[in-house]
């Protein structure tokens, strides 16, 4: 009897315990609530980092352009074996700078590690980061590198080899012919900062000597200057040429990337353009009709030959817009200077590449187009 019982219990027991799982199974879920964040909180929290970034910009951007700092002078030498953070180190003890990480950051744009000399230099708290960096480096040691812009090479061309060269940066040579104000330059149209185009026609190719890191500012305008000093005997032609000086370089720009080199096939390429442009009422109507204007504005976009097309939406498009394009499209030698002040005189209004290395001129289309279908056309 006893076994029986606590057979029975035993049971009991096991059949509860099963009833009350199967009831926990059964019974629906209590989802536990989200704790949402709250809203003001959330915003507060925002505004607070924003501030504080806000903040620090502030006190590292017053840091970087010197300003608000009391007067001081400090005079530093530069050691053989110092380094960029070391040479900070002595600018923030001498109180010149608040921030030596800031400063060592900011010295991989500025070039630090290749300007900054060994040697004693006085330097002042008005000058920034950059103003710093220059003031210790001999100018009297500078290294020269001696760079050749060819005949015929866009600004964007000339901006490449100069940063092959390590002339300036791309960035500072960019904005530097986009945007800086150059002086006592009167060919220079103002009203299109903020393109480099503005410059196209104006960089004189030679040979130059830079020095490495020089201003970008600097190594343009001594191209400029160049510009204006091998053009200066030709100034009194070009006003009696009726032309302005704008328009001139414009067509020596075209010819200089039309022509093989042949003087004569210069003065022939200028006069096919002012033939076009003085007499509208032939079959051309004015338009140029240039495959090299479209390859320009092309570039200026960033783009290859290959999306070339005549209905290109661009000033540079002589086969939408009659006459000159709105600029030189490259820049151009003496010698297509002077053939665009004194063009041959030719009834010629067309001309085309031949496989024989130069340019063949036509006084019609008929004979234009027998030649550019047949062998001897040579297509860009």
């Amino acid at each position: 009897m006893p076994n029986q019982k606590k057979s029975n219990t035993t049971s009991w027991d096991a059949r509860k315990v099963r009833e009350a799982q199967e009831s926990a199974q059964d019974a629906p879920r209590k989802r536990k609530k989200k704790k949402r964040f709250p809203l003001g909180l959330y915003l507060l929290c925002v505004v607070i980092i924003s501030a504080v970034l806000a903040g620090v910009g502030w006190l590292l951007a017053n840091d970087l352009c010197s300003l608000d700092k009391e007067p001081a002078t400090l005079v530093i030498t530069v050691e053989e074996d110092d380094s960029v953070s070391d040479v900070a180190q002595k600018l923030k003890d001498g109180g010149l700078i608040k921030y030596k990480g800031f400063f060592c950051l900011m010295g991989k744009f500025f070039h630090a590690k290749s300007l900054i000399d060994p040697g004693t230099y006085e330097l002042t708290s008005d000058m920034d980061y950059r103003c710093l960096i220059q003031s210790m480096h001999d100018y009297g040691a500078r290294e020269v590198v001696r760079v050749t812009i060819p005949e015929g090479m866009t600004v964007k061309d000339v901006i490449d080899i100069l940063v092959e060269n390590h002339v300036s940066t791309r960035e500072g040579l960019e904005d530097a012919a986009a945007n800086y104000d150059f002086k006592d330059y009167e060919f220079l149209d103002d009203s299109r900062k903020g393109d480099i185009a503005r410059l196209e026609g104006y960089l004189f190719p030679d040979t130059y000597d830079f020095y490495v890191w020089e201003e970008p500012e600097s190594a343009l305008a001594r191209m400029l200057n160049n510009f204006n000093a091998r053009t200066a005997d030709l100034m009194e032609e070009i006003q009696d040429s009726g032309h302005s000086l704008h328009d001139i370089i414009t067509v020596a720009s075209i010819v200089e990337r039309e022509g093989t080199g042949d003087a004569e096939e210069r003065g022939n390429i200028a006069s096919v353009l002012y033939n076009r442009i003085n007499n509208p009422s032939r079959e051309t109507a004015g338009f140029l009709q240039l495959d090299t204007t479209v390859y320009y504005a092309l570039a200026l976009e960033g783009k290859d030959k290959t999306a070339f097309t005549t209905e290109l939406d661009s000033p540079y498009n002589t086969y939408l817009h009659p006459g000159l394009p709105v600029g030189p499209i490259c820049n151009p030698s003496v010698a297509s200077i002077k053939a665009a002040i004194h063009p041959n005189s030719t009834d010629y209004y067309y001309f085309a590449a031949g496989k024989d290395g130069i340019n063949h001129f036509f006084t019609n289309s008929d004979d234009h187009y027998a030649f550019v279908n047949s062998d001897m056309y040579q297509p860009d």
